[in-house]
């Protein structure tokens, strides 16, 4: 273990860099596992602008394994009212086509309700950033504003941060015994860490302005998070489209429009902002209330390591890229929830150094994914406009054009439509990518492969979500029923910072294989019968997505993901324990 300073030598034992969804992810996760935490962020308060907003199921379990899922479903709005993405010339205008998106269709509202026990909500940054740092705080982390990161040194004992108090202007150090980087697309600390990038930077540029007006009568029969607008020619550097984005359904709102890289950045005036919202909404008197604008830069880049010695980064800090897809924060929590668990047991003895340096393995893979996959997105757009025959230097005769033959009731026509259809289908990529959202499979020490074939996807990995217990993948949901009769998911009864050793009513052998590992390690260890009075498999669901037998067993981490599984049970509790006990020594690197 790292303890040759006594614990009075460190002012904390994390100190996490950054208030956004990864940093205030890392402390309410650290501070809910017993650790000492200082987050500080050199802003004043928490996000002012509500840029991240799309929160996925996998997400949303992350929130209920912290307690917090109720906050967010109260504050965020609900899935009946993101899902019909529309495709229109203005809000006024002419609708070119409807995306049922975020799992809202007929079939994929199916799939996405039996795979997760939570729901996909739309909960703008402005409001969840609030409910992570509340909780870390209320939780024991100490939060710190008006603090800038400056600098920081580390030796193999620790990491001292330099930071001045923008309020006072003085600067003062912090000694901790590791450090996360949360501090976003422009991060201090990545550079300073030299972490290596592929990708491109600053590929496009684009603006927000965020506003209120009442659209409800534009909005409410199609009700959606989404509305794209074709406006090919009008913008110089964006994709084409302009975006109306509902932040609070039907009164407040977020435009992104685009803007050319090679010139020097635009000056958005109020007045020009109110006149660019009143084009896309198709209303020339409309009335408009402009809060705030901004300008971003489109990237497409991903770190290919995400720590070096005492020192991680997390979110933006190391994949940044468009929010197609919604993407940005899921992946930013998720990236805490992979490294909150393995800081806290090394922090506490639990578990080696060694344990870390699955971080990068596993969550690396998933950055670049992300990072391929919302650039992509952005990008197949262009096959709509293809099909309108619309593109850079159009005009709105050539729009008109476009849909005039699109509309042709002449087999030309009948084509066109059929090639809008596919057109629109792909975007599915972007707007209904369960796979990508779910379908993480880690591959690094902190997983024991077993001997079990290589997985076959038969279904689209990208679009439709696969559970299984394999070794690397999140374990399953499956409703069980709990000792009260109610209903309880298999995610559930693990988690909550633990490792949860997971079997069936025929597998007695593994209850004194977790006892004996326990005590032997010192580590906490869950023990969960499925069939049991507190978790019986009375629908059969964990029966059938479980891909063991009734004595098997699952090791389960604490960020539910499957780290070891057995099909069946030794002969007897001697071997059972000393392969547990085996399996937990090398995950933890003990």
């Amino acid at each position: 273990m790292t303890t040759s300073k006594a614990p009075a030598a460190y002012d904390t034992d994390v100190l996490v860099v950054g208030s956004g969804p990864a940093g205030g992810s890392t402390a309410l996760l650290l501070a809910t596992y017993g650790i000492r935490t200082l987050l500080v962020t050199k802003y004043g308060w928490l996000a002012n602008t509500p840029r991240a907003h799309i929160t996925n199921q996998r997400t949303m379990e992350v929130l209920r394994d912290l307690g917090v899922e109720s906050e967010a479903l109260a504050l965020g709005s609900p899935s009946h009212l993101m899902g019909d993405t529309v495709l229109c010339t203005a809000l006024t205008g002419q609708e070119i086509g409807r995306i049922r998106s975020w799992g809202t269709g007929p079939a994929s509202a199916t799939e996405y309700a039996s795979k997760s026990p939570s729901q996909m909500i739309d909960l703008p940054q402005t409001y969840l950033e609030p409910i992570l740092v509340s909780n870390a705080a209320a939780r024991g982390a100490k939060v710190r504003f008006d603090t800038e990161f400056l600098d920081f040194t580390q030796d193999e004992d620790g990491v001292t941060a330099r930071l001045r108090d923008r309020v006072r202007g003085d600067e003062f150090t912090v000694r901790a015994r590791y450090l996360v980087g949360a501090d976003g697309g422009r991060s201090t600390i990545a550079e300073q860490l030299g972490l290596p990038f592929d990708g491109r930077t600053a590929k496009a540029g684009s603006m927000n302005i965020v506003f209120k007006a009442d659209l409800a009568r534009y909005c409410s029969h199609r009700p959606s998070v989404l509305y794209w607008v074709l406006r090919p020619g009008a913008e110089t550097g964006g994709i084409g489209m302009g975006l109306v984005r509902m932040v609070r359904p039907w009164n407040e709102w977020l435009l992104v429009w685009g803007y050319d890289i090679e010139q020097p950045p635009p000056e958005v005036t109020e007045e020009e902002a109110r006149r660019i919202v009143r084009d896309l909404v198709g209303d020339p008197d409309l009335p408009v209330e402009i809060t705030s604008t901004s300008l971003w830069t489109v990237n497409h880049t991903y770190a290919k390591a995400y720590s070096s010695g005492r020192v991680f980064c997390a979110g933006d800090a190391v994949h940044r890229h468009p929010p197609s897809n919604g993407l940005g924060s899921n992946t930013s929590i998720q990236d805490a929830y992979n490294l909150a668990w393995k800081l806290a047991m090394v922090v506490r003895g639990e578990a080696g150094p060694s344990l870390l340096d699955s971080y990068t393995a596993e969550r690396a893979p998933v950055g670049r994914q992300i990072v391929d996959r919302a650039n992509l997105s952005r990008d197949q757009f262009g096959p709509i406009f293809d099909v309108l025959g619309v593109g850079a230097g159009s005009d709105e005769q050539a729009i008109a054009e476009g849909l005039a033959a699109l509309g042709s009731r002449t087999s030309e026509g009948a084509k066109k439509r059929r090639l809008l259809e596919e057109a629109i289908q792909l975007k599915n990529y972007e707007f209904n990518a369960h796979g990508v959202e779910m379908n993480q499979r880690y591959d690094s020490t902190a997983v024991l492969p077993d001997d079990s074939p290589a997985e076959v996807w038969v279904q689209d990995q990208e679009l439709v979500h696969r559970p299984t217990t394999r070794p690397g993948a999140k374990l399953p949901h499956a409703w069980l029923v709990g000792s009260e009769g109610e209903r309880v998911s298999t995610l559930d009864v693990v988690g909550k910072g633990v490792f949860a050793v997971l079997t069936g009513l025929s597998g007695h052998v593994w209850e004194a294989a977790a006892s004996a590992s326990r005590d032997e390690l010192g580590v906490p260890l869950r023990f969960v019968r499925v069939g049991d009075g507190n978790s019986r498999d009375a629908y059969g669901e964990w029966s059938r997505v479980s891909e063991i037998g009734e004595e098997g067993v699952l090791l389960v981490r604490p960020d539910g993901h499957v780290a070891w599984r057995r099909a069946d049970a030794p002969d007897s509790e001697a071997a059972a324990r000393d392969e547990l006990l085996g399996a937990l020594r090398r995950i933890l690197g003990r």
